[in-house]
């Protein structure tokens, strides 16, 4: 179990703090994804934005973000927190979000810093498109190609369609992946900066996240210049699906994170609305559980970027014990609940969507699974050989916020 030190304990109260202001927001943009404009001169918004740049690429250097971007149990522990308030306002708000990552990750110093210069007014959404319509998200199978154009003046083309991601339709600029060729090694991110001719962005009609103007994309050609394709100052086998995974380990906590900020909103409702009842002691007691599972996850993200299974795990069962939560929180209110509580009512609708974000529950059994199968053939130690096992308790590094 994770022991969190002083600055991390600081940076969950401002969180828990800030998401009283997302939450008197939430309802207005869910009935209008529009609305969220008018909106992202709030503290909040603007403190999240800034928060998730690095901090050599800020423009004002003098927002205290409490140590949101010192590690991935950091980000985790905002994250729960911000999303007892809003997760849909979190995931309709400007900045680098998931196509930040990605650049981090894998871009140059000169392409991190154009893609951040090109955010820097926070009036830009940004997006990440890797799921597609006939391949889902295991990328693996991706279809979507990265061709070189016949005028090499007009470098690389892309080719293909993507659906479900956020933002597309207002985004200008993002991540796409595709493939330059049928190995794995052949997956390759590229920066795509709106308007581009080829790039078609159409909003789906969602149910839940309904701020995030959740799209489908289809690419007919889209340029890409060359300079703008990530990647290519690190070696081949850690261009492609090497630097997804490492980009999705990070994502996939971010995702749990939200879901299980939402799973306990809906609980610290139904505590709120039946005072002294004792029917939620089982529920709770499982929440608590999950968030252990998810900060021990993000600490051994932060030691093995590489670590697979411990994200796939906690996204796998904290994005279903939120579904399941919510529902009872519905149940536990009684006929009505619904309508006298419209929070719920779009917190129901919004946990769904979590599970099917950067990696479907199957695909997350697929990563275990083949995590569980490596271990289990690779060489025993020799003996006498002193081995440490995965620790039960993992206790966060100071300074680690």
């Amino acid at each position: 179990m994770t022991e969190l030190d002083a600055p991390l304990r600081e940076l969950r109260g401002m969180c828990r703090e800030a998401a009283r202001d997302l939450r008197t927001r939430a309802l207005a943009v869910d009935a209008d994804p529009a609305d969220v404009e008018r909106h992202l001169d709030s503290p909040t918004l603007t403190l999240i934005r800034v928060a998730s740049t690095p901090k050599r690429f800020r423009a004002d250097g003098s927002v205290d973000d409490g140590g949101y971007s010192g590690s991935c149990l950091a980000r985790v522990i905002a994250g729960v927190e911000l999303a007892r308030g809003d997760a849909g306002l979190i995931c309709a708000n400007t900045g680098p979000s998931l196509a930040g990552v990605a650049v981090d990750a894998l871009g140059s110093e000169a392409q991190q810093e154009a893609f951040y210069d090109a955010i820097a007014d926070g009036r830009t959404w940004t997006f990440f498109g890797m799921t597609e319509p006939d391949r889902g998200s295991d990328a693996t199978a991706m279809e979507t190609r990265l061709e070189a154009a016949p005028d090499p003046a007009d470098g690389m083309l892309l080719t293909g369609a993507k659906r479900y991601v956020g933002n597309a339709s207002r985004g200008r600029i993002g991540v796409v992946f595709a493939r330059t060729g049928r190995t794995a090694l052949s997956v390759r991110g590229a920066v795509v900066r709106i308007p581009a001719a080829g790039y078609e962005a159409t909003p789906l009609d969602m149910i839940g996240l309904r701020g995030a103007r959740i799209c489908a994309i289809d690419l007919n050609g889209v340029r890409v210049p060359r300079e703008d394709v990530l990647g290519a100052h690190l070696p081949a086998s850690r261009r492609g699906l090497w630097g997804i995974g490492r980009t999705f380990n990070v994502m996939r906590t971010q995702i749990a994170s939200m879901a299980l900020g939402v799973a306990l909103a809906a609980r610290d409702l139904v505590r709120e609305e039946r005072p002294g009842w004792s029917g939620h002691e089982r529920v709770s007691a499982r929440l608590d559980a999950a968030l252990a599972l998810l900060h021990d996850a993000a600490v051994q993200v932060d030691h093995d970027p590489d670590a697979r299974r411990p994200p796939s795990v906690a996204k796998l069962h904290i994005t279903d014990l939120a579904v399941r939560t919510t529902r009872w929180a519905a149940h536990a209110l009684g006929p009505g609940a619904m309508l006298e509580h419209p929070l719920l009512e779009k917190w129901c609708r919004d946990v769904a969507a979590f599970e099917f974000m950067d990696g479907t529950s199957n695909i997350q059994r697929l990563h275990i699974t083949h995590d569980v199968a490596t271990r289990a053939t690779a060489p025993r130690p020799s003996a006498g050989r002193v081995t440490t096992p995965t620790a039960d308790r993992v206790t966060a590094p100071q300074g680690a916020a």
